[in-house]
């Protein structure tokens, strides 16, 4: 009975483990927990009380400044032009902070994001400004402002974001005017820090976001570890645990970056997950004498030149995933904590940083943090970036540019991925391409969270039959891809890059096939720069039996002249040639979207969707390409 009990038992385990088999040998990017915590790259993390109690920083300021940072910053206002202009932005924003009204508690759909940020933003000019000239009269403001903030009913802990921000900006605020804060403000404004910041972190609906992998964690952990180091005098076990915590958490979101620095979310997400990784690194640095290994991350300092690669000649993103359109005029702040850690001038805008100070206007929320990182700026190299370059990971990408002196400013940036992804579209396979100083090749980019939610629209659902993808921005119908059988994309079918070349005549090439699914064989795009005013786009693709028909798309807002064998596309002046070229019988259609199809969609003028429609019975061989080319003289 032993025996054939065994016998038995050999049996059903063996059977339970042949999917296992098969599910990994398929093809499919199947990533088993363990394996996933086997990859994860941790940091160090040393933290106890007694860790806190000899190497915790005693004295403010500890959180980004130091008495040595500090001094060095003074005297670089004096002597560096480039951080005397800022500083003198900075000045102007103190100014008109001075005259708003304080803030309150005002919830903006399930929101307090906006006054979270907005007290980040104040804190850092009103600090920055008090370090340096020790105003009383911007000491008192710090000081009502910490009052106001730390006297709200909470934080808004359903939507954590806000907590984490705000928790960041009364730490620095705290920190930055140090003792000259009376002592019944410091104490209200700690109690706040663990009453309404961190205590509400270990409930168990907001404590998902410690080992998240997308922004959430970033700003949460990063929120948090600035709390902790602010109460540790006073509660020294809660800010261990919650140091400890966060330090363990981090690994799961900075893993993103890999292999290669491409950040998923795309370039405005870069800037809000990676901005908060660096403050929390400098901050770390400042108190501890060691960021834990947040800047040594796999891939991380790697990013900042993706984010340059993602920024066009037209100052606009390849704003891919949840991406706004364009990039600010002034320098960016973030850039310049990898610019002070690398010495690489690339990462350093001088130029923008150098904009008249009247004309900058209101700057980004971490200003203050942003001019000692400026001014911690030494010039070491000045590495080259590629003209040719591709990025693997969850949403992989590549770009092709014109040499800077170029006068045609050839720029593509394409993509892979899967809509899956966090802020991710059914967008693999598409690209946003620019020539002549001219966006051709559009991605409708991203709209407003708020008037969807309000709406009662349900946008972060991610199922394949999902509300978020009826949205123009989010579906496949409003981007410069391929749509079979008028279908929606996979939205967990993943693109890679399967091959790239960089060379004279770069070419990359994406594998869409499980991407559009079962309803058609392999599916393979192919760009090619052919030179400095021609891009070549090569589809092949293998019908089966549920093939009907297969759409070339191209979204733009040009105006478009349909010709014999394609179309001519004008825009500003200047003309672009779509040139059908395996068919030229097969006819263009343009559809106006403009405007969008639903009510909710995001509305841009003159919108339009360029159709090459193959259907299946036209072809008499299962096998096809299609080839299209852009070209301008």
């Amino acid at each position: 009975m032993k025996f054939k009990f065994v016998q038995l038992l050999f049996v059903l385990i063996f059977f339970l483990f042949i999917p296992i088999i098969s599910v990994a040998n398929s093809g499919l990017q199947v990533l088993e927990p363990k394996k996933e915590k086997e990859k994860l790259v941790k940091l160090e993390n040393p933290i106890t009380v007694q860790y806190l109690k000899k190497h915790l920083r005693k004295n403010s300021p500890r959180l980004i400044l130091t008495p040595s940072v500090e001094t060095n910053l003074k005297r670089k206002i004096k002597t560096d032009p480039v951080v005397q202009n800022v500083y003198k932005a900075i000045q102007l924003n103190a100014q008109e902070i001075q005259e708003k009204p304080l803030l309150e508690r005002n919830v903006v759909g399930r929101r307090l994001l906006a006054t979270s940020r907005e007290m980040l933003y104040r804190m850092n000019v009103l600090g920055l400004v008090y370090r340096m000239e020790k105003d009383p009269a911007v000491l008192k403001r710090i000081k009502d402002e910490l009052t106001a903030v730390s006297n709200f009913q909470d934080w808004n802990p359903s939507h954590y974001l806000d907590v984490a921000e705000m928790s960041m900006a009364v730490a620095l605020g705290i920190d930055w005017a140090g003792n000259d804060l009376p002592k019944s403000t410091v104490e209200l404004a700690k109690n706040a820090l663990i009453q309404k910041g961190i205590n509400p972190s270990y409930s168990k609906e907001n404590v998902f976001f410690v080992n998240h992998t997308n922004n959430w964690n970033q700003v949460c952990n990063g929120g948090m570890i600035a709390a902790a180091v602010a109460i540790a005098d006073l509660d020294p076990e809660l800010a261990a645990k919650t140091l400890s915590r966060s330090l363990d958490g981090l690994p799961h979101a900075l893993k993103q970056y890999g292999p290669d620095g491409v950040y998923p979310e795309g370039s405005s997400y870069w800037s809000y997950g990676t901005t908060y990784s660096v403050l929390t690194s400098s901050l770390l640095e400042s108190a501890f004498g060691t960021d834990f290994g947040i800047a040594k991350y796999p891939a991380f300092l790697k990013s900042a030149d993706v984010q340059i690669l993602s920024l066009a000649p037209s100052d606009g993103y390849f704003n891919f995933a949840d991406c706004s359109d364009k990039r600010d005029e002034n320098g960016d702040f973030t850039l310049a904590w990898f610019a002070a850690k690398t010495g690489n001038k690339n990462y350093f805008e001088k130029e923008r940083f150098l904009r008249d100070p009247e004309k900058m206007g209101k700057l980004e929320g971490w200003a203050g943090a942003g001019l000692i990182w400026i001014s911690q700026f030494k010039d070491k190299q000045d590495k080259q970036l590629p003209l040719a370059w591709k990025g693997e990971g969850d949403n992989p990408v590549f770009f092709f540019r014109s040499p800077e002196n170029n006068a045609r400013q050839f720029y593509l940036g394409g993509k892979g991925g899967r809509g899956s992804v966090s802020h991710g579209n059914m967008d693999a396979g598409s690209f946003v391409f620019e020539l002549d100083g001219v966006r051709w090749a559009i991605d409708p980019g991203n709209q407003n969270y708020n008037i969807l939610e309000q709406a009662g629209f349900d946008l972060w659902s991610g199922c394949q039959e999902c509300e978020r993808w009826t949205l123009l921005t989010k579906n496949n119908f409003g981007h410069s891809t391929l749509t079979v059988n008028n279908a929606k994309h996979v939205v967990n079918g993943f693109a890679p890059i399967v091959d790239f070349n960089n060379g004279n005549r770069p070419e990359a090439t994406v594998d869409m096939s499980k991407v559009l699914g079962k309803d058609i064989g392999t599916v393979t795009r192919r760009f090619i720069k052919e030179n400095d005013h021609s891009l070549l786009l090569e589809d092949k693709f293998k019908f089966n039996e549920n093939t009907q028909n297969m759409t070339w798309q191209l979204m733009t807002t040009a105006d478009v002249e349909i010709v014999k064998g394609g179309a001519v596309l004008k825009q500003d002046g200047k003309q672009l040639k779509l040139e059908n070229l395996s068919h030229p019988e097969l006819g263009i259609s343009i559809i106006s979207l403009d405007p969008a199809p639903l009510k909710l969609d995001r509305q841009i003028g003159n919108l339009k969707r360029i159709e090459i429609r193959m259907p299946a019975y036209l072809f008499t061989k299962e096998e096809g390409e299609l080839r299209v080319r852009l070209v301008a003289e």
